[in-house]
């Protein structure tokens, strides 16, 4: 049975969902250990259809100043994943590979940047590589970008792409322990309406 919006997605494709979201986890967790160079432990990952504003407040709100890693999706599907990276997450990313932390977003110089796009990259392609392995999808991803912005402004190209198909969004809460410091991670993943369809039939849940 085909959906028409991410409202209709049931609780059994949202059980699967998480279910592929703790292999990502997983997956995650190794390659940021090794990037690191620290312990890393992360959680099962909430996974969750908000309405955009409810995602958005549960961030931070529109004018929270964030770090933001966008990737487009291709091959078999079409949408957008982004990667929001809030001030705890930074820090313990540029103070791991930069020996640096900074106060203020302004702060961050382009190795800082580029530390974080690398590790963006990484958390979004291990959800998304999770996906593609348990659905046997064919998956591209695009070069990521980066950009610090408010979260509302960083927002507005998924919303502009997609906005149109539904005003809800799928949520892929991260929680993750770097050497027993405990920093959050959110994916927010923009497949079009047919992606989802797709994705979900390939996983067996529709």
């Amino acid at each position: 049975m085909r959906i028409n919006s991410f409202e209709e997605i049931n609780d059994m494709a949202l059980d699967t969902l998480r279910e592929v979201g703790s292999i990502g986890a997983g997956n995650a967790a190794t390659a940021l250990s090794s990037l690191l160079g620290r312990r890393v432990d992360m959680a099962l990952p909430s996974v969750r259809v908000m309405e955009f504003n409810e995602a958005v407040e549960q961030i931070g709100g529109f004018e929270a100043i964030v770090s933001g890693v966008l990737v487009k999706l291709g091959g078999e599907i079409n949408g957008i994943m982004l990667c929001i990276q809030q001030m705890d997450f930074v820090n313990v990313v540029t103070g791991s590979m930069l020996s640096r932390t900074v106060e203020d977003f302004r702060e961050l110089n382009e190795m800082d940047t580029s530390a974080l796009t690398e590790v963006g990259n990484i958390m979004i392609s291990s959800y998304m590589r999770a996906i593609a392995d348990l659905s046997g999808i064919k998956l591209t991803m695009s070069v990521p970008s980066h950009a610090v912005n408010m979260l509302g402004g960083i927002l507005t190209v998924p919303m502009a792409a997609f906005g149109n198909q539904s005003n809800h969004v799928l949520m892929v809460g991260g929680q993750f322990k770097c050497d027993n410091v405990e920093v959050h991670n959110d994916l927010l993943l923009f497949p079009d309406i047919n992606s989802l369809n797709y994705i979900l039939h390939k996983l067996g849940v529709l």
